[in-house]
């Protein structure tokens, strides 16, 4: 069976908090924050938006590009480490804000890996014959949890949302074949277990092992990469754009760099978003998407805290 991404929509709030603020918050000035991030700017939430009224939006704007009814979605996947309700989750918010009553919802965590371990879930649903139609979005309000003191990763966090629809036809304005999805749990490796933490009521959002989260990241983003690229017969360098996590500008020049890629073939978006999480492969994509053109191979690649990786490869 042949799925597609029929269309791709995101959220991004409009607010944008510059490094120049954490000066006098942890001590850190712009040059140094942006010499090894990449970030100048970061997205914040406005008062009375999460995560669940990000992946409205999101899912409003995707819905005036579905070739398609959206009552007709019988499956929705939410992906986010950052909920604002762990409950009433993204997925039924968007299921009841549409009126979608004959899907199944669901919400994935896999940390920064969430958006394609959702889109794993989804393959499988549509394989087994549960599901003709999707939406797999995903929203992390990372602000919401991040403590702005910290000097090891209080700077980095952006907010933003994405959301496709999914299908067994190439319809749509610029549909994209899912040619493969890979994705592994990486909890043995290193630091994994205290590297990257969202501690509700422990500490929030903290990244303490940088470094670690660096070196292993650069490694599985490529080594995902690779898996996908032998599987299905090609070099990396078939491949046109690569749309990875948006950790650090620094992981993204390094893969670019260690793959004999050109860095504008990096989609990027981290300079005025920061790191958005889980949403940022997919959301950097769809802000690249005018320049994508047909028969155009992307591949999205991801490393998650705890720790995980994936990639997934599209022909548009």
């Amino acid at each position: 069976m042949e799925l597609y991404i029929n269309a791709f929509a995101h959220y991004i709030p409009k607010a944008r908090i510059p490094n120049s603020y954490f000066k006098d918050i942890n001590g850190l000035d712009d040059e140094w924050i942006y010499s090894r991030t990449g970030i100048r700017n970061r997205s914040k939430t406005q008062e009375g938006e999460n995560t669940n009224t990000m992946a409205v939006e999101a899912v409003k704007e995707l819905k005036t590009r579905l070739p398609f009814a959206i009552e007709e979605v019988d499956l929705i996947v939410a992906a986010t480490y950052s909920p604002y309700d762990t409950v009433a989750t993204a997925a039924h918010t968007v299921q009841r804000q549409f009126n979608i009553p004959n899907a199944k919802c669901l919400s994935v965590s896999a940390a920064c890996s969430s958006f394609i371990n959702a889109l794993e879930i989804a393959e499988g649903y549509f394989a087994s014959g549960k599901a003709t139609k999707a939406i797999v979005l995903a929203s992390e309000h990372n602000t919401a949890y991040s403590n702005e003191k910290c000097s090891q990763s209080g700077h980095l966090w952006g907010d933003g949302a994405v959301a496709i629809g999914i299908s067994t036809t190439p319809t749509g304005e610029k549909p994209a074949r899912i040619v493969e999805i890979y994705t592994r749990g990486l909890g043995h490796v290193s630091k994994a277990d205290t590297a990257v933490y969202l501690r509700p009521r422990n500490g929030g959002i903290g990244m303490p092992e940088g470094r670690d989260v660096f070196i292993n990241a650069c490694h599985y983003m490529i080594d995902s990469l690779k898996i996908i690229a032998e599987h299905q017969g090609i070099q990396l360098s078939d491949i046109k754009y690569i749309s990875p996590h948006q950790a650090n500008k620094r992981i993204m020049s390094t893969i670019a760099r260690q793959i004999n890629m050109p860095e504008e073939r990096i989609l990027s978006s981290i300079e005025e978003l920061g790191n958005t999480g889980c949403p940022s492969c997919a959301l950097t994509l769809s802000l690249y998407m005018e320049q994508i053109a047909k028969g155009d191979l992307v591949g999205l690649t991801v490393f998650g805290g705890g720790y995980s990786c994936g990639a997934v490869l599209l022909q548009f």
